[in-house]
């Protein structure tokens, strides 16, 4: 079984964290992974904690001390910035290439999505459906293969409640719609490794105008998770090089299905008269 990259993990653990070993975690998350290439007393003072409270904190993730902890991060960044020609020649494809392919992908598919399940924070579930029902307006972006996994979202959401729209890729269309958002808004957007600076700086931007933001990233967590309300990640086994998307699509039906419920007959009425117009115009 594959373990969560060192950002999740601490993610993950904070609620198992004393107060102050909290605050430790917080700095991680908030300067990831820079912070943690800090020294000891560095790290210690800028979390206002003392040096053996850092040291306690990363024991408490399983690390034999804070060398191993930086170890573990120099890991980490090398698997945030894997392209799929590097895991291909690294030889890290999930599976055993003398096992039946359809065997093999049904194996690493039920796995992945088995640990992304497990591995997902109900609060932050529940906190997700929330913000997508209640949000007077949702914008929705993602980077070049998971922002298809974002229209995705976005026309389910469309079908349940108004307000719902994908961010243009067309530049002065995107930045005019950047400009329009408030603080009643909502952001999504899903980034996975190799992360998009445009996205980053897209969440930078509402999380400095008080705008809740949704992310759906890896497991490594991408740089957004700093400026985000809720995080979802998912893990990206696959029997290829390329990182699973079935997951991320799980966690999208899911969240598709806590809104339905939250909204209960104001979507239902919305669904029936929208297929209703879809049929007046021929379009189903």
């Amino acid at each position: 079984m594959s373990q969560p990259g060192v950002a999740e993990s601490i993610r993950q653990r904070m609620g198992e964290c004393s107060p102050a070993e909290r605050k430790v975690a917080r700095v991680l998350l908030a300067s990831y992974p820079s912070a943690g290439f800090e020294t000891v007393a560095r790290l210690a003072e800028r979390s206002g904690v003392s040096g053996p409270t850092v040291v306690r904190f990363v024991t408490r993730l399983g690390y034999t001390g804070f060398p191993d902890f930086q170890r573990a991060l120099r890991e980490d960044l090398d698997e945030r910035s894997a392209s799929p020609s590097t895991i291909y020649a690294r030889g890290e494809v999930p599976g055993d290439p003398r096992v039946d392919l359809v065997e093999r992908a049904a194996e690493i598919a039920v796995g992945t999505l088995q640990r992304t399940f497990e591995r997902l924070v109900p609060h932050d579930l529940d906190r997700s459906i929330a913000l997508l029902a209640d949000a007077r307006r949702v914008f929705v972006a993602g980077g070049r293969y998971s922002g298809l996994l974002g229209q995705l979202l976005a026309q389910h959401l469309q079908q349940l409640r108004p307000g719902v729209s994908v961010l243009a890729s067309e530049p002065s269309a995107r930045a005019a719609q950047a400009a329009d958002l408030t603080r009643h808004d909502l952001l999504v957007v899903f980034d996975y490794r190799r992360y998009e600076p445009h996205l980053l700086a897209l969440a930078a931007q509402a999380h400095r105008d008080h705008l809740p933001v949704i992310l759906f990233t890896d497991a490594w967590l991408s740089p957004i998770a700093s400026d985000a309300d809720v995080v979802l990640p998912s893990e990206t086994a696959a029997p290829s090089p390329f990182d699973a998307l079935t997951p991320v699509l799980a966690l999208v039906e899911t969240v598709v299905a806590g809104v339905l419920e939250r909204l209960g007959s104001v979507a239902t009425d919305r669904m029936a008269a929208t297929d209703r117009v879809a049929d007046e115009l021929g379009l189903y």
